[in-house]
């Protein structure tokens, strides 16, 4: 089964933490992931600042620069991974560098049914 990891950290905490995870150790650990076959896919996104937020209400297009809510913690990255149950997951999750300053969220992926083109 998938589950969707998001990296949750202040943004400043992330980078500047005496416990902040250096760029190589988040990569090693990705390699180890994907080495196992549990790694499907895995991003850092870019600082909050470089974010949009869309919404459409009553078929209006509302564009707001920034994230989507004024949190103390924003959404750093995620890892999809495949693992065998919740257990597992949570378990990989736990392992995720940046979980020493801030959260990861694990939710399971609601397969779509799409018709391939």
């Amino acid at each position: 089964m998938k589950y969707l990891c998001l990296v949750y950290s202040d943004e400043h905490a992330l980078h500047h933490s005496p416990d902040s995870p250096r760029d190589e150790e988040c990569h090693a650990y990705a390699a180890s992931l994907a080495a196992s076959g549990r790694m499907v896919a895995g991003e850092a996104l870019q600082p909050i600042r470089t974010a949009t937020t869309v919404r459409l209400r009553g078929g209006q297009l509302s564009i707001t620069d920034g994230p989507f809510a004024e949190t103390k913690e924003q959404l750093a990255g995620f890892y999809l991974i495949d693992a065998r149950d919740l257990n597992e997951a949570i378990q990989i999750a736990g392992k995720i560098p940046p979980a020493r300053v801030g959260s990861i969220e694990v939710r399971p992926v609601r397969e779509l049914d799409v018709p391939s083109a």
